[in-house]
Formats: C-alpha cells, structure tokens, sequence
C-alpha cells in the first residue's frame, strides 16, 4: 500500500520514516513524499489510476494550500483517502476540511499511534 505525506517542511520525511520503519519492512507499506501541493499532484498522476491509496497533507503550505490539494485530489481522484495535518487545530480548518472530503484530521505533534491506527484500518479494506 502506498501513502503519500504532503508536507513543505523536509524533516517531515525522517521523521515519517523513522516511525514507520516497522511497518515498511514488515506490512507492505511505501511511504513517498512530496514538498509543495503541485509535486504531491504530479505523483497522483504519474499512473492511471494512482497507485497511492492515502494521502496524509499539511494544511498550511506556501503556493497551493492543503485545503486546496484536498479539493483537487477529491475532484480528481475521489477514490483516494486525504487525512489533513495542522499546527493550529482551529474549528476552521478542521470544519474545511471534513467539508472538503477530508476522512480525517490530525494536529501537531502528530499522534503517530492514531496515524497507524487509521492506515491499518484502510490496509483492512
């Protein structure tokens, strides 16, 4: 299964890799990031359908926001899962983005244990 982190901060991905070490070893997880909302769209549309099935984005990115990614991937890709990320866990944001399609919606610092949780269940479906 292959998710996709969205985020514009490049330490995301050492630190996503190091918690995840297990689980990509072991249970058939890739983890593929991209830096900005137009990589993350650029990824989706190398294959027809995407071979990502989650897409975990950052809400606040400079350019394209993840609120905008989330609207794009929905429209595009319906099929696929986005869980959005915030620092500020705001009833805006959060209400924006269930709006948006969003299945889920974490705030920093990220409780990695919820995070798994969620993608062991889509591994399930």
């Amino acid at each position: 299964m292959k998710i996709l982190i969205v985020d514009d901060e490049k330490d995301v991905e050492m630190l996503f890799r190091q918690k995840f070490r297990k689980e990509t070893r072991t249970e058939n997880l890739e983890l593929v990031f991209a830096f900005s909302g137009a990589e993350a769209l650029e990824i989706l549309e190398e294959s027809d359908p995407p071979n990502v099935v989650y897409v975990f984005s950052d809400i606040n990115m400079p350019g394209m926001t993840g609120l905008e990614l989330l609207e794009k991937i929905k429209d595009r890709f319906p099929q696929i899962n986005v869980s959005m990320i915030s620092a500020y866990g705001d009833s805006d944001n959060y209400n924006k983005a269930i709006k948006s399609g969003a299945k889920e919606f974490f705030t920093k610092p990220i409780d990695f244990e919820s995070l798994k949780e969620e993608i062991r269940n889509l591994m399930k479906t």
